[in-house]
């Protein structure tokens, strides 16, 4: 079955591309409003944008509402994040993360997670990500503005946090990570099974 773009709708085409790029790695991201509310939102549509200089990058889907999410609103006023990775055992507060709540609230207290302050920026951190990169703002991308268009968002890398034990002379352990992944719809994947090959 092949998809022409020009004849599918918002909805049908998100759906096949959520659900077609998969597994995604999770930017669960902590910033702080220019109030001091600390919010706590994840991501998926994230990546690596650079090494040398160290950015990542993760889109902001347009909502319908047009209005920006508190993630991206806090980036624009404070310039400031931190990007924890999410393991299994914190995948239940993660998904509680993604609901709405009023801006004055705080979704690390709404969703019971633990924080630590960070060591270069403001916003905190959650304690228990195995993998935690605190972050400045380098530069926003914005690819479109209606409902379901995205902004693209650069971060520079100013520190990053490992975890004792996942870190060795040969970098960090992939098996005991133990990062979950995003599938389509309401799906995740687990890395309960690693596969390494030798590259040719």
């Amino acid at each position: 079955m092949n998809f022409d773009i020009t004849e599918l709708g918002v909805q049908e085409k998100y759906r096949l591309l959520n659900g077609g790029v998969t597994p995604r790695p999770i930017a669960w991201i902590s910033t702080r409003s220019k109030y001091g509310v600390d919010n706590l939102a994840p991501y998926s549509f994230f990546t690596v944008a650079s090494c040398n200089p160290p950015v990542l990058l993760y889109t902001q889907v347009t909502q319908r509402s047009g209005l920006d999410k508190d993630t991206l609103q806090n980036l624009r006023e404070t310039g400031e994040c931190v990007i924890n990775i999410v393991n299994s055992s914190l995948l239940a507060q993660m998904n509680k993360t993604s609901a709405s709540i009023s801006l004055d609230e705080s979704e690390f207290d709404f969703a019971g997670v633990d924080k630590i302050g960070s060591c270069s920026v403001a916003p905190f951190s959650v304690k228990a990500s195995p993998i935690r990169y605190e972050c400045t703002l380098r530069e926003l991308i914005t690819l479109g503005d209606l409902p379901a268009g995205g902004t693209l968002v650069l971060l520079d890398v100013k520190s990053i946090y490992v975890r004792d034990d996942l870190y060795n002379e040969a970098g960090i352990n992939q098996v005991l990570i133990d990062s979950v992944g995003k599938m389509g719809g309401d799906g995740y994947s687990l890395t309960s099974e690693y596969l390494a090959l030798d590259r040719p």
